[in-house]
């Protein structure tokens, strides 16, 4: 893992395990979520580079059982919670 791995999340992260962007290792490690100026703590996916996140979709569950989710198009800031041992926000 290289340094700047360390330092800022990836481009792209998903919490669900069946997705190929799950990473556990780096989830464990706590992201910060701050999407057109706010933070979110409901995010199951986000893409910095295309610009949206997803999100839940009240309460219904598709045919497997997963929360029904829809996409947020918009700004997306991620950060590393455990960075330093504290909450590092990025700067505006």
């Amino acid at each position: 893992m290289s340094d700047d791995a360390t330092t800022a999340p990836p481009d792209r992260l998903s919490n669900d395990p069946r997705s190929p962007f799950y990473r556990a290792e780096l989830l464990e490690r706590g992201i910060g979520i701050r999407f057109n100026g706010v933070e979110r703590n409901n995010v199951e996916e986000y893409c910095i580079s295309e610009g949206w996140v997803r999100v839940q979709a009240g309460r219904a569950l598709d045919r497997r059982g997963a929360p029904m989710t829809m996409k947020i198009k918009g700004k997306v800031e991620a950060w590393f919670l455990d960075s330093a041992g504290e909450a590092e926000t990025p700067a505006d």
